[in-house]
């Protein structure tokens, strides 16, 4: 039987070995990616290739199964058979990124959020005024989860990473956050609508 190490690897090797972009950004006819670019926040705009947009895939990909490929900064949601919507995200520095297999087990609007305490930690300048109390971030605007988060579970364990939405726009593209998958807002509701729970996401 396959372990996942097994699987992983091979996954890796057989979108990587062959071209990474040229495989997984051939544009598709026929998806209902989002209609309307993204609006801009706060005078932002987005460049275009990390708009929504239908593409091609290769064919072993499950239908309704996240991929994340953080060195391109793009995640797919798989459709249909070689089919799969294209979303621009922001993603970990260096040394902070999840890779591996997870599933979406908690869906939220609005989140509220508390940095973790590795973060407080490697940081304390920023969230030190978390580190000796309980206290949640409201969600709204100005919360940096934005206007929705899948949180991502390994056997049934809370792993504290995260895709969700951002107030801070133009980390799309980039390689910023302290681990967590960023997307606009706009993206990011457009894909909370898409997913269930339970649903298997491959970070590369």
């Amino acid at each position: 039987m396959p372990t996942r190490r097994d699987y992983l690897t091979a996954l890796s090797a057989t979108v990587i070995s062959t071209s990474l972009l040229p495989v997984l950004s051939l544009p598709a006819t026929a998806q209902s990616a989002p209609a309307a670019p993204a609006k801009p926040e706060g005078g932002f705009k987005l460049d275009p290739r990390f708009e929504p947009q239908a593409v091609r895939i290769k064919e072993q990909f499950k239908t309704g199964q996240l991929l994340i490929l953080p060195r391109s900064h793009y995640l797919y949601f798989v459709t249909g058979p070689r089919t799969a919507i294209r979303y621009g995200v922001g993603v970990g520095k260096a040394g902070l990124e999840f890779t591996g297999t997870a599933t979406i087990d908690v869906k939220k609007e609005w989140p509220t959020w508390r940095p973790t305490d590795e973060m407080i930690a490697r940081d304390p300048k920023s969230y030190g005024r978390f580190a000796n109390n309980r206290d949640v971030m409201p969600g709204g605007p100005s919360n940096p989860l934005g206007a929705r988060a899948l949180y991502l579970f390994q056997n049934g364990r809370d792993t504290y990473f995260r895709i969700h939405g951002t107030n801070q726009p133009k980390s799309i593209g980039r390689s910023v956050s302290n681990g967590c998958i960023r997307m606009l807002n706009e993206h990011v509701v457009d894909l909370y609508k898409r997913v269930p729970i339970g649903t298997i996401v491959t970070v590369l």
